[in-house]
């Protein structure tokens, strides 16, 4: 097989790239290792922001985002029994998130790939990366029992942490920094309507606690939990009351239960691999970075990568020049590090380490009041959480 791009992980951030590359007149080949069902079930992230929905909207891939997604003005922050939101459009000049999960963004560009794209080859697992420093880089892959390969111009690694994109890199190239978190987030879907009509995040002396949503209908909600807690260590009463305990209000607001359909718990890590390109070898997405999910930015990330990449090739395309794409990686980790910043600080901010003093403590509660107090403290989140702007 020949082809252009070579985009290994059907993921948002493959299956977006292809659309942005077809839309451009640029010819990919899609691999992924597992089935159609499989990637159009597994529960991700669900926050949106304003940039992503600009991308899918121009893409062509944001009709039932946007009758079905829910647009969001704003997030709550509850610490101490106090409530208190944080106006997104106000202090932004008018940006917004969408939530709209995962599952549906790929659901969306996965129909759009199969109708009007290139090939999208489901249960193809890709091998190894060969070549990425030489004009014809390769991917070996398995499909339908026997091995092929893809010969391409670039190879663009949307796999995941885990893939072997990453592992074409020479280990000698590369500097990893990473930091791990002493604890995790037991999630869950409920069938429930949600019990506060935007994101609410909340600080407690027992711990973090997240009330969201992925329809009127289903609720997702998180609890922080110990490292290494399976989430069949708790029943669903102790979800609820836990729940319940660490959203209590001064007024009389009320969490409303219902039955949960699905539980899991979600380690809690940040990490960044740089370069986030070798040759004619690209990471994108988790290939090159993850942050706690307290920061909404996991998805977005991948999709500022791929517009990157994508607006690069173009202008090579257009102009003759691979400036922009020489510039990849720095022009991403730019963007990458800010995200790590917020998400960092955002986590530290919420949620309470094993061994925290009662300094510590009250450090939190200051930075929280700051934020509440200060224009300047609340419009940094807001304009962080709304996201940042694609280069």
């Amino acid at each position: 097989m020949r082809t252009t791009v070579g985009i290994i992980g059907a993921g948002p951030a493959g299956l977006l790239l292809a659309r942005l590359l077809h839309n451009a007149g640029i010819d990919s080949v899609v691999l992924e290792s597992r089935d159609r069902a499989y990637v159009e079930h597994r529960q991700r992230a669900g926050i949106l922001e304003q940039g992503t929905v600009d991308v899918l909207r121009a893409a062509g891939a944001g009709e039932r985002m946007d009758r079905e997604g829910l647009r969001h003005d704003g997030i709550e922050l509850r610490f101490a029994k106090r409530r208190h939101r944080v106006d997104f459009p106000g202090l932004t000049g008018g940006r917004s998130v969408m939530v709209y999960a995962q599952t549906e963004v790929c659901k969306d560009l996965i129909a759009l790939q199969l109708k009007e794209g290139g090939p999208l080859l489901f249960e193809a697992e890709a091998l190894a990366v060969e070549g990425a420093d030489s004009e014809r880089p390769r991917v070996r892959f398995r499909h339908e029992g026997r091995e092929d390969v893809l010969e391409c111009d670039y190879v663009v690694g949307c796999d995941g942490s885990w893939g072997v994109a990453r592992k074409a890199i020479p280990e000698e190239l590369t500097q990893v920094f990473e930091r791990t978190y002493p604890f995790g987030w037991l999630g869950i879907l409920a069938d429930v309507p949600p019990s506060h009509d935007e994101l609410v995040y909340a600080h407690h002396d027992r711990g973090f606690a997240l009330l969201s949503m992925r329809s009127p209908q289903v609720s997702r909600l998180y609890l922080q939990v110990p490292e290494g807690t399976e989430a069949e260590e708790w029943g669903d009463e102790a979800i609820w009351d836990e729940l319940e305990r660490r959203f209590e209000t001064a007024d009389d607001w009320k969490l409303e239960r219902g039955p949960i359909t699905q539980k899991s718990v979600t380690p809690m890590r940040s990490y960044v691999h740089e370069p986030m390109r070798h040759g004619r070898l690209f990471l994108a997405g988790d290939a090159a970075h993850i942050v706690p999910p307290t920061g909404a930015k996991g998805l977005n990330l991948a999709v500022g990568d791929v517009v990157t990449f994508a607006r690069a090739l173009v202008h090579l395309k257009e102009t003759g020049s691979a400036e922009r794409l020489d510039a990849y990686s720095e022009t991403c980790l730019r963007r990458v590090w800010q995200a790590e910043r917020f998400s960092y600080a955002m986590t530290t901010l919420l949620h309470r380490t094993p061994d925290a003093t009662p300094f510590e403590d009250r450090i939190q509660l200051a930075r929280l009041d700051r934020i509440t107090a200060a224009r300047s403290a609340e419009q940094d989140l807001a304009e962080c959480y709304t996201g940042f702007p694609l280069e």
